[in-house]
């Protein structure tokens, strides 16, 4: 699987400007399977007030995502937009698939207290992945990566592959890139991590980074050989020796 991260710092509160940008990301990654767009890029993170800004029910980008994915042929997983439903704020990626049917929807599930996101965001309550071409993927946001209890749960319900858009700060660089790897290690499952501050990545199973962009807008493109995923898992299956009278106290 080709997987493409679009790796751009939205400008904040420029909507039509934002959605220029990501349609130019992705015209070019038309030769790959997969593109994954950075956390809050149509608003940049984020304006203030909401309500200003917000997408009514996440249509907007919705529709944007499945129209691109269905001209280009290509699974996106839409980053995530201010997606406005009954008065509420939710922090929201949509995935569609090749076709440009939406596949799924998740809410970003554990806000930032640090940066006031609980004070204008509603926390998602549901476990989402989706699956493209085949793999069942698990799809997570940001601040999520620091819950390894929330992307086990991905991990039993099957996914092999862990998607995280994201606005982490370069000023908390070096937990984010402990905690990509400890993610993929402890779960034994490929990592991508689309970060519009800069240094998105690409982790295997061994926590080996695959692939790793720099500061600034670019395009991150990595294969993800599945193959030998399985034979990382088959030589040490760590979610076979778990202990589950004391694991799931």
């Amino acid at each position: 699987m080709k997987i493409a991260v679009a790796q751009f710092k939205s400008n904040l509160g420029e909507v039509e400007k934002n959605f220029e940008i990501a349609a130019d990301f992705i015209k070019n990654a038309g030769n790959c399977d997969v593109l994954v767009l950075p956390e809050l890029w149509t608003t940049g993170y984020f304006p203030t007030p909401l309500e200003n800004f917000a997408d009514k029910n996440g249509e907007r980008l919705a529709e944007f995502i499945s129209s691109q994915a269905k001209k280009m042929s290509l699974n996106i997983v839409g980053g995530s937009t201010v997606a406005e439903v009954d008065g509420k704020f939710y922090n929201r990626c949509v995935v569609a698939n090749r076709a440009g049917e939406i596949v799924a929807t998740y809410d970003k599930a554990h806000l930032f207290t640090f940066a006031g996101e609980d004070k204008v965001f509603t926390q998602g309550d549901k476990i989402v992945t989706a699956e493209l071409d085949g793999v069942k993927c698990g799809l997570a946001i940001c601040y999520d990566l620091r819950f390894p209890e929330f992307i086990r749960k991905l991990v039993l319900q099957g996914s092999k592959l862990l998607l995280l858009p994201s606005a982490w700060t370069l000023m908390r660089l070096v937990p984010r890139q402990i905690l990509t790897k400890a993610r993929a290690i402890e779960n034994q499952v490929f990592l991508v991590f689309a970060n519009s501050a800069g240094h998105s990545e690409v982790v295997n199973p061994l926590g080996v980074i695959i692939s790793e962009a720099g500061v600034g807008s670019q395009m991150l493109v990595s294969n993800i050989d599945f193959e030998s995923g399985k034979r990382f898992i088959e030589a040490m299956n760590l979610l076979a020796d778990r202990n589950l009278a004391v694991d799931t106290i």
